[in-house]
């Protein structure tokens, strides 16, 4: 097996686009069915979860590096804009924020989170909208927290305060 340089190492903080952030444990060699793979295991903290990813197909999985700062500020830029709000049905409205979510691309994440924000005082969410918003609400904090050597508490105002400078 060649051993190519691996653009991800251990204890390196990575996007792996089904689940949002989590942190490369280790690299292990495997046998699975005769064969020996070099597979990188990934701790989801937050979600009590591992992943085992093979080395080879981590980036085929869309599995990325944090994003950068500059993401990171066009994200927070994202989330002042407008809300999009199509009219088609909420089924297919919903599959594409869900399509969104699970791209890993923050700037995405960031328009589900600001396309489905609601202030107070507007009408209340319904039950899969709720679930789509605060899905995708984790996903773009825990970036912006690892990103900015932030916890999440403190990410999680940076957002607020965004979504908060919008509705006034």
């Amino acid at each position: 097996m060649s051993k190519k340089k691996l653009e991800f190492r251990p204890n390196d903080y990575v996007v792996y686009p089904a689940h949002g952030v989590g942190q490369i444990v280790s690299i292990e060699e495997q046998e699975i069915a005769g064969i020996e793979l070099e597979l990188f295991v990934i701790s989801f903290e937050k979600d009590k979860m591992t992943l085992r990813v093979p080395t080879n197909k981590a980036t085929d999985v869309g599995m990325r590096s944090l994003s950068s700062p500059d993401v990171v500020d066009q994200a927070m830029t994202t989330l002042k804009g407008k809300a999009k709000v199509k009219r088609a049905m909420w089924s297919r409205r919903a599959q594409e924020y869900e399509q969104k979510i699970n791209s890993g691309d923050l700037i995405a994440i960031a328009e589900v989170v600001r396309d489905l924000h609601r202030a107070d005082d507007q009408r209340e969410q319904s039950y899969s909208e709720r679930q789509l918003y605060e899905a995708a609400l984790e996903r773009l904090t825990r970036e912006v927290a690892a990103v900015g050597g932030l916890d999440e508490g403190g990410a999680q105002k940076k957002v607020d305060d965004v979504l908060l400078s919008r509705a006034a």
